[in-house]
């Protein structure tokens, strides 16, 4: 059973980030056969410096390996370092229908933002489908805003193999629901976009900073909140504690007597200590790029081993050779 996760390097990966994809993958690695890449052609989308994307792509292989995955037994590469996946694309895209492209929710919600639409913002969840039909990937961890961008992976495949024959393996999508949508500071959906992220390796003070400048209501400390359960910081806490202790400060912030600054307080210590081992990692890799970059080609290598079959079976299957 192999599952497949990748994440953009389109600025500095925050908590939302951990929690929908990240975490689920690597904690995916307990049943093994586990593919990572960093997805350096979907940036393109969004960043046009090229120090800018080198400067991200590094930053994601170390906060990757910092934050649990194991290399041994995983397979990790940069997503340009096997470019039949924009081959696989074209063959994908020249099937897929206009209308399900129209109908993708990353598109959509993009241009309604204001965001100018270009062709690879259009055709992201082809490039998205071609990324996971290339390895032969059973299972995809995602939230659940990317979830229709699998469920449009199978339906690209299901014409391709309907049109040219069984080629692909059909995924399934694997949601956990519990830690889908990751609230922002701003209660949205943590999204760079937003500007409300947490990051999840950073300065400490500037950290700090943003998690006081929590906006929260006028009551006082002594009135009691009776929708604690709705408070963005013990929304927030419930990721970097145990639910006994979480709920602990819900009951106080519901009964009165616990301030706002102090749980904001209490917040950024649980996140700060939550990740403590995996800023030392950190260091320890940012110290040492070689070992960084080795890990990459060793990744590349043995990506490609699978990508060679699966691209050969689709030149075969639609008369390319």
């Amino acid at each position: 059973m192999r599952t497949l996760t990748g994440i953009t390097p389109s600025g500095t990966l925050h908590i939302g980030n951990y929690f929908g994809a990240m975490r689920p993958a690597i904690d995916a690695q307990v049943r093994g056969d586990c593919f990572y890449f960093i997805a350096d052609y979907h940036s393109m989308t969004t960043v046009t410096d090229p120090n800018e994307r080198r400067k991200n792509t590094l930053g994601i292989a170390l906060d990757w390996l910092a934050c649990g995955l194991d290399s041994k037994t995983s397979v990790f590469w940069r997503q340009s370092d096997v470019p039949e996946v924009c081959e696989l694309m074209w063959m994908l895209g020249s099937l897929a229908p206009m209308g399900l492209m129209e109908r993708a929710h990353s598109y959509k919600d993009k241009t309604a933002r204001g965001i100018e639409a270009n062709f690879g913002l259009f055709a992201y969840p082809v490039l998205m489908a071609a990324d996971i039909l290339l390895y032969d990937v059973n299972r995809v961890p995602v939230g659940r805003d990317q979830k229709q961008h699998v469920e449009m992976t199978r339906d690209m495949a299901i014409k391709f193999n309907h049109t040219y024959g069984e080629t692909f393996v059909i995924p399934e999508s694997e949601i956990r629901d519990e830690v889908a949508v990751i609230p922002g500071l701003d209660g949205q959906k943590m999204s760079k976009s937003y500007g409300n992220t947490i990051e999840i390796f950073g300065d400490e003070k500037a950290l700090r900073k943003k998690i006081m400048g929590i906006v929260m209501d006028s009551r006082t400390p002594a009135e009691p909140k009776p929708d604690a359960d709705k408070n963005l910081a013990i929304q927030l806490l419930k990721f970097f504690t145990t639910s006994e202790v979480a709920l602990d400060y819900e009951n106080r912030l519901r009964a009165g007597g616990l301030g706002y600054g102090d749980l904001k307080k209490a917040l950024f210590e649980h996140y700060w200590n939550y990740f403590a081992t995996a800023r030392a990692r950190r260091a320890e890799l940012a110290a040492n790029l070689d070992h960084v970059e080795a890990v990459l080609r060793e990744g590349e290598q043995r990506a490609r081993a699978v990508a060679d079959q699966v691209i050969g079976r689709a030149r075969k299957a639609s008369g390319l050779r």
